[in-house]
């Protein structure tokens, strides 16, 4: 048997150790009095117990009436500090999404604390300077706990709508690939396929054209490779201004406002380099929405003295001062290693990250690219001489 809904933790169980002081007044009653009294703490307990199981529903108003109810009794014919009890209910209260429903409750929970201290006036009148301010405390922390809990439902629902984002930007990919895939090895194999099969009735035939068939779809295969080459590259290379588009919406969404200064012109950067770089925006710029509680963010891309400088700041709480390499550091470090990049963090005014990578031209690399195919088409010659020897 299930006492409380798991996600609620141990606070239901902590706020029943106040039960105890009910408990302690209604002792010193005696007969009818007494039991009653301690009929009324049993069901002011079984209330609190459905409570956390009804909310929603039209048993969550009665039970939430019945423990006001029972307050009311304890306070005027038990002992009038039983309305500190007003604290439970408070906190139900607040889980009214309904503003009529919400003012009702409120207002029936004061006439629950008022009317034992007009029946007890004399006694009040002494105290009154002390209880006032807990009198006040309970009718506004239900204002409280709504606020809390609206911000905890907001952020479940911003927590939702990533992920709802985040599906359909895989489903859109997904879809992309099978679009790419028709249109480009769909048609390049179809071809393959129509040429065998032309071969294979050349081949005693026309030995010469079947010969000159079968170079075509050699060549025709290795057109599909290089587009299948190509479609992969696509799908693992994301551009920084990509990157930086991607981001301002995930910013956006949270309600954080942003800034971007870009003084580099992305062009002559290998894709490598920026796909890393747009790796460690995307890390930064969710550790912002998630961790940080800021309310601003900025991102600093420029390029001096042969390198890039990629610099995120914001406004928020900065990094905890005992976690050494968290929040997707290490995961920046492995990455950067690849290009031989830096990174470096510290507070100042909020979470501050600098990056740096040296710059390789793009044109270099491509030569370093037309090297390597070169040396393999050398390689292929070598291996097909070898082959016809």
């Amino acid at each position: 048997m299930v006492i409380f809904p798991k996600k609620y933790g141990f606070f239901p169980y902590v706020f029943l150790i106040y039960v105890f002081i009910p408990v302690s007044f209604v002792v010193e009653e005696s007969g009818w009095k007494r039991l009653i009294g301690f009929g009324l703490i049993v069901l002011f307990i079984i209330s609190y117990r459905q409570l956390y199981f009804l909310e929603g529903t039209w048993k969550f108003h009665m039970w939430l009436y019945i423990q006001m109810t029972i307050i009311l009794v304890l306070s005027v014919f038990y002992n009038f500090n039983h309305f500190y009890l007003g604290f439970f209910p408070a906190n139900f209260i607040s889980w009214y999404k309904d503003k009529r429903l919400f003012r009702s409750a409120i207002l029936y929970l004061a006439v629950c604390i008022i009317t034992p201290m007009v029946v007890y006036t004399e006694i009040v009148k002494d105290t009154i300077m002390y209880l006032f301010p807990f009198f006040v405390l309970i009718l506004l922390s239900p204002f409280a706990y709504r606020s809390m809990y609206l911000k905890m439902e907001l952020e479940e629902q911003l927590n939702q709508a990533n992920e709802q984002i985040d599906e359909l930007i895989k489903r859109e990919e997904r879809l992309r690939i099978a679009r790419d895939l028709h249109d480009t090895l769909g048609h390049t194999l179809s071809l393959i396929t129509l040429k065998s099969q032309l071969v294979a009735k050349l081949a005693d035939r026309d030995a010469n054209r079947a010969i000159s068939e079968a170079k075509e779809i050699e060549r025709t295969s290795r057109a599909a490779l290089s587009q299948v080459r190509e479609l992969i590259d696509d799908m693992r290379m994301m551009t920084i201004p990509e990157e930086l588009l991607e981001a301002k919406a995930l910013l956006q969404a949270a309600h954080i406002s942003h800034s971007s200064i870009v003084k580099v012109e992305f062009s002559h950067i290998p894709l490598l380099t920026q796909n890393i770089l747009s790796m460690c925006i995307r890390e930064a710029v969710t550790n912002v929405v998630k961790h940080s509680q800021a309310k601003r963010c900025e991102i600093e891309i420029t390029e001096q003295a042969g390198e890039i400088q990629l610099c995120i700041r914001d406004d928020g709480k900065g990094y905890p001062i005992n976690d050494v390499k968290g929040n997707g550091i290490t995961g920046m470090e492995e990455r950067l290693t690849i290009i031989e990049g830096t990174v470096n963090r510290q507070n100042k005014n909020g979470a501050y990250l600098f990056i740096t990578v040296p710059v390789i031209s793009r044109n270099k690399e491509e030569g370093l690219d037309d090297q390597s195919d070169d040396s393999r088409r050398s390689t292929d010659a070598s291996r097909s001489a070898f082959f016809s020897s």
